[in-house]
């Protein structure tokens, strides 16, 4: 069994890429690293370092050890923190959604946090890829995503649904496919899964958004309206994102004839047991929302 003592030190001081700020942050000596990095050579009989002066590179075995041996690592730190501190109410709980989810869940869960001043909310947006690598990673105890995840150490299940909406400039009415050709696509993180979806099922000449012009794109949620109500071009968004935009007179919201909604899941870690206050941020979510 690899010492844990010694496995530390080695994914301490590749992440800090220094032997002296190495011994500074686990408070040992220089040498004490190096005696830590041998013998941890010598235990798996395998070169972990190449060493050029001051300097070092990992070895393939070195990058393979590094890469599983932190997410161990990783989770003996959870482990034990689940153990010394399980309250339902009390705690850090980290959290990732697109940004669509993230509008209509944040506020929530700050009235919880609000209610329970011992409860820490870290929410983040980001892109359903980018969320459900967050999660596998470890840098994030619980994701919503609105594709259903892919990778294998994550377990899921539905929350509910959310309409899809076709979005254009005010003063259109319900457009056929030349004047989506000539508005042109404002894109965002989400806007080819969202399009697809959509106009698929309602245009008989969509294959792919690539069809379509693009005239814009924005990484942020309460932006991705801001250019169409400007008439540079139409997008798809989910039904909450949508209403979260505060100049709705300036757009024009299409309900079109085949109705399409994204599923919406929660997950976390297949690896990792829920602690009791990220199952109370589940819990409230099911509960408020009737999605």
């Amino acid at each position: 069994m690899i010492n844990p003592a010694w496995l530390n030190t080695f994914c301490t001081l590749v992440e800090v890429n220094h032997f002296t700020r190495t011994s500074e942050r686990l408070f040992m000596t220089q040498s004490g690293v190096s005696q830590h990095i041998k013998k941890l050579e010598q235990q798996l009989d395998c070169l972990l370092l190449e060493r050029h002066g001051k300097q070092f590179t990992l070895t393939a075995q070195g990058q393979s050890l590094y890469q599983r041996g932190s997410r161990l690592l990783k989770d003996w730190q959870f482990l034990e923190q689940e153990l010394h501190n399980d309250s339902p109410y009390s705690g850090d709980v980290k959290v990732q959604s697109p940004g669509s989810c993230g509008l209509k869940f944040y506020d929530q869960l700050l009235n919880l946090q609000a209610t329970h001043n011992n409860l820490s909310i870290d929410y983040r947006f980001a892109p359903n890829e980018s969320v459900e690598q967050a999660v596998a990673n470890h840098n994030a105890d619980i994701g919503f995503l609105t594709q259903a995840p892919t990778r294998s150490e994550i377990t899921s299940h539905k929350l509910g649904q959310e309409e899809l909406l076709l979005v254009t400039p005010a003063g259109y009415p319900t457009p056929n496919w030349q004047t989506l050709c000539e508005l042109g696509f404002i894109g965002h993180p989400d806007a080819k899964h969202h399009a697809q979806l959509l106009l698929s099922e309602n245009y008989p000449e969509f294959e792919h958004i690539n069809q379509i012009k693009r005239t814009g794109f924005s990484n942020q949620i309460s932006l991705i309206l801001e250019p169409v109500s400007l008439g540079l071009g139409f997008t798809v968004l989910p039904a909450h994102a949508v209403g979260a935009f505060n100049k709705p007179e300036q757009i024009k919201i299409h309900h079109l004839a085949n109705p399409i909604s994204e599923s919406i899941y929660v997950c976390h870690h297949r690896n990792r047991p829920l602690a009791k206050r990220m199952h109370t941020v589940i819990d409230t979510i099911k509960s408020i929302n009737s999605i």
